[in-house]
């Protein structure tokens, strides 16, 4: 008898609460899918392609050191440099591409190739990023470009770096770390809104229907229901139901506000514009008259007046 009463004890079911779960369905709809790089988040692509914009707009000056200072230099080189550097793309192409390597897609590198002819440089090709590693020089201070598997010394190679790394200077590292745990939480944002828009339970009306109602038995009768009393021909014509058979309750379903959706959202553009350096109104985040503290210091009101707009 002790040993059957010492089994009965151990088997008794413990009293610990219940803990529910969502449908799998349901689950795999919030939880994000797939892995996401940088470059498929769209605040990071805003943001780096407005700084490439930016950039590309600028003039390249070729300049000579004089006895009279520094003086710009024009002449052949100044103009392939500066206006036509690459036979298939235009100058702003040619110059976005370095920057969107440098900060997107190489991962704080970019990479551009000089092809000459008889000692005269005739062409600038910017390599993409997939195509470019770097290998260390073992026991010296030096590194290999490689491009499509073959070696090159940086001398003879154009290589742009962005951040550079803490182990190897001269390679950049970008701001992928700093950015993916931010572009995790935005995507998960976007996934979770996606999945609460596209819920199925979320009513705006309830109706409560006296169950011993034939037709409330199977679903053709409980839409025969509805047809018959609930559906109109226009929007906004009252309904006419029995009074001892329906009851019809208004209820408030769960909004994007009560998740807090749109503050985390802002927070975290709002870190993505201050890490990549750019205004957050870029990003949708606030206005241009609260983007710079100098321009906050002379306009405290924000009211929109001249000059009170950033300027990058």
């Amino acid at each position: 008898m002790a040993l059957l009463d010492l089994f009965k004890k151990r088997n008794k079911p413990a009293n610990v609460r219940s803990v529910q779960f969502l449908n799998g369905d349901d689950f795999t709809e919030v939880i994000g899918r797939g892995f996401s790089t940088l470059a498929d988040n769209p605040e990071v692509i805003t943001a780096c392609f407005k700084i490439s914009q930016l950039i590309s707009s600028m003039t390249i000056y070729l300049m000579s050191n004089t006895k009279q200072g520094d003086v710009r230099v024009t002449n052949e080189l100044s103009r392939k440099i500066d206006i036509s550097p690459n036979k298939n793309m235009t100058r702003s192409t040619f110059m976005t591409a370095i920057i969107m390597n440098m900060l997107l897609y190489g991962n704080g590198n970019a990479v551009v190739y000089p092809h000459t002819k008889n000692g005269r440089l005739e062409d600038l090709e910017p390599i993409e990023a997939k195509r470019v590693s770097f290998s260390e020089v073992i026991g010296r201070d030096e590194y290999r470009i490689n491009i499509d598997g073959k070696s090159y010394d940086p001398k003879n190679v154009l290589h742009f770096v962005f951040n550079p790394d803490e182990q190897h200077l001269w390679k950049g590292k970008g701001f992928r770390i700093p950015l993916k745990p931010i572009v995790d939480n935005l995507a998960q944002a976007q996934a979770t809104t996606n999945a609460f828009m596209a819920s199925k339970w979320k009513p705006s009306v309830i109706i409560k229907v006296d169950a011993l109602t034939e037709e409330f038995a199977s679903p053709e009768g409980r839409q025969k229901l509805l047809d018959s009393y609930i559906k109109t021909n226009k929007a906004g014509q009252p309904w006419l139901i029995p009074a001892d058979q329906f009851a019809v309750e208004q209820v408030r379903p769960l909004s994007l506000a009560d998740l807090a959706i749109n503050d985390s959202v802002t927070i975290d553009k709002r870190t993505v514009a201050s890490i990549l350096g750019v205004p957050p109104y870029l990003l949708g985040v606030g206005d241009k008259n609260d983007a710079h503290p100098h321009h906050r210091a002379a306009n405290p009101e924000g009211k929109n007046v001249p000059g009170a707009a950033y300027k990058y």
